[in-house]
């Protein structure tokens, strides 16, 4: 809610304005969330388009290879496809779920698969937590993470976090 003060003063018997607006701290608040959800919503197409073209890469997919080996839901897909195909599947699924979410202003229905999509991407990488070996032996084990594949995979949490609110937020556009 903006508000405009009566802000004038007098001058000579002649009122004159100063030009000084107040805003509320609710329109503060509404900007800030705005800017927020823009933030999270073109964020999330940032990082999933970006981490999405770099599974195109040998590196990438060599980093990926002990996750998607030791998980119970994914191991399965190195007797069909070779380290590369099975990174270069994930890439180009990263990317449309990216170019899906970034379509929200032309499509809400396409930016709500999308995020769908992102929440059980990020459930599915943070099941990586708890398949690969990860707890630090050095520092005593649980729940002290090594940096591959614990503190790799716990940025995730926040992933997700995202993800979710923006499925939520797309779903309220939607009824």
């Amino acid at each position: 809610m903006r508000t405009i003060a009566d802000n004038r003063i007098e001058l000579g018997g002649e009122r004159a304005a100063t030009g000084a607006v107040t805003v509320s701290r609710t329109e503060v608040g509404e900007r800030v969330a705005t800017l927020g959800a823009l933030l999270m919503q073109y964020g999330l197409v940032l990082v999933v388009g970006w981490i999405g073209v770099m599974k195109f890469t040998a590196y990438e997919a060599a980093g990926i290879q002990p996750l998607v080996a030791n998980s119970p839901l994914l191991s399965w897909t190195y007797q069909v496809l070779s380290v590369q195909a099975f990174s270069n599947v994930l890439g180009m699924t990263e990317i449309a779920i990216a170019v899906m979410i970034a379509l929200r202003p032309l499509s809400t229905t396409l930016a709500a698969i999308g995020s769908g999509l992102a929440v059980m991407m990020f459930l599915t990488t943070l099941s990586f937590l708890f398949s690969t070996p990860g707890w630090e032996p050095s520092l005593g084990g649980f729940p002290a993470l090594s940096v591959v594949p614990g503190q790799f995979v716990l940025k995730d949490v926040v992933l997700l976090g995202g993800a979710v609110w923006l499925l939520g937020d797309i779903l309220q556009d939607l009824s």
